[in-house]
């Protein structure tokens, strides 16, 4: 009997000491103490149950293609996001509105091709990002600037395009070189895979000079077709207004001459018969 007794007792207390599970974990999503493994379970799209007190997500290797707007309730203790190997093509704007407090985020191994500097506006704690393994060919401006508190930055394997549109993350990197990392948090070399002549050269071999041939404010393509649509006219116009101005101060000046006649001489008016 104290036998059965002392091995209930053991029991009670390993049930208490187990941790409850939450009652709002989502059914594909191991759950405890805040953090959250919806890791691996073939999702498409971020579970929409989360608790409150989520302190850190993991949804890597998942089958997720886009982060619409505001695809994650309100997170306000969330820390750490991982979506690693997902299928990840297209980040809204406003996606990650409400997760003011995260530290963490990790994109890395995705079909990203371009990032809105909108997107990483409300992470203004950020202190580690991980983009690498992406499609990415260059950098917005501003997307980094948006980041003030950012200590880790990856960008490794990304198809880097070495053009006048790389000066933006060139910058950026001039100032802020150690803080992008590769595994291991190492220092890592980004390396140019376009165009074919520079493929795998440093993108911090380049120098000052090598984009002085670059516009500091290029123009977009809205302001191109205005300069053709408004260019051509102008010109016109002008051209019609100075031959129009001319031809009026020319028909101004004849009005103005005094009209020439000859006057006869004496002794010509005395040779006159009659």
């Amino acid at each position: 009997m104290g036998r059965w007794w002392g091995r209930g007792a053991v029991l009670a207390c390993l049930l208490l000491l187990r941790p409850l599970p939450s009652p709002c974990c989502p059914a594909a999503c191991r759950c405890s103490l805040g953090n959250v493994d919806c890791s691996e379970h073939g999702l498409r799209e971020v579970p929409p149950s989360l608790a409150a007190n989520t302190s850190t997500l993991w949804l890597g290797y998942n089958f997720i293609t886009v982060l619409g707007p505001r695809s994650f309730p309100p997170l306000p203790g969330l820390r750490v996001l991982s979506l690693p190997h997902n299928h990840l093509r297209l980040i809204h704007s406003q996606a990650l509105v409400g997760l003011e407090a995260l530290l963490e985020l990790d994109l890395s191994d995705n079909y990203l091709t371009v990032l809105s500097p909108e997107t990483f506006q409300p992470l203004t704690s950020l202190t580690k990002l991980n983009l690498g393994g992406n499609r990415l060919r260059q950098l917005e401006p501003g997307v980094l600037q948006a980041l003030p508190q950012l200590q880790a930055l990856f960008l490794q394997d990304n198809p880097w395009g070495c053009s006048c549109s790389i000066l933006p993350l060139w910058r950026w990197l001039s100032h802020n070189s150690d803080k992008v990392r590769g595994e291991c948090l190492r220092t890592v070399l980004l390396l140019c895979r376009v165009p074919e002549q520079l493929n795998k050269y440093p993108i911090m071999a380049f120098g000052n000079e090598s984009f002085r041939q670059c516009q500091e404010t290029p123009l977009s393509a809205q302001h191109y077709v205005t300069f053709m649509i408004i260019g051509p006219f102008s010109f016109m116009a002008s051209i019609f207004f100075c031959t129009f101005t001319g031809s009026v101060v020319v028909v101004y000046h004849n009005l103005r001459k005094e009209p020439h006649v000859p006057r006869r001489s004496c002794s010509a008016s005395s040779q006159d018969p009659g």
